[in-house]
């Protein structure tokens, strides 16, 4: 079972790197268009990380639940564990939207925007790796 757990931490910890870098991506793409710069490379980019990250949070989520059947489902640090886990999955699938409007051309948010829009999935990772180290209850 601790080979599914070291599996399940290095896949998310790819996962979150993604979560971490796409929105960076944006902000580069948006200031890069005020600026008048060629953006295109910034687009297949942003397409192929969300792809990888993508597959990062399926074995991700593929894993805890193999751990989640394995140990079982007890304690409340786990139920509020997974509320955060699905806040982080509503996030990714909004860098979804992002990204469809960026290959769309129509992508109308500020830099600044963007940078404060990095700073959730912080806000949801924070409580994540609380609940599953210190299990408060």
């Amino acid at each position: 079972m601790l080979w599914y757990k070291a599996f399940h931490i290095l896949a998310m910890t790819s996962w979150m790197a993604g979560i971490f870098y796409l929105p960076r991506i944006f902000v580069h793409y948006v200031e890069g268009l005020e600026a008048g710069q060629d953006v295109a490379r910034l687009e297949i980019m942003a397409g192929k990380l969300y792809g990888f990250m993508t597959l990062m949070a399926l074995f991700t989520l593929g894993l805890g639940l193999w751990l989640w059947l394995g140990y079982g489902f007890s304690g409340g640090w786990l139920h509020a564990k997974l509320f955060f886990v699905v806040l982080l999955m509503g996030y990714h699938y909004w860098c979804k939207t992002y990204l469809n409007k960026m290959r769309a051309g129509s992508l109308d948010r500020s830099g600044r925007y963007f940078r404060l829009f990095n700073e959730l999935p912080l806000l949801i990772f924070i409580p994540i790796l609380i609940f599953v180290v210190v299990k408060p209850f």
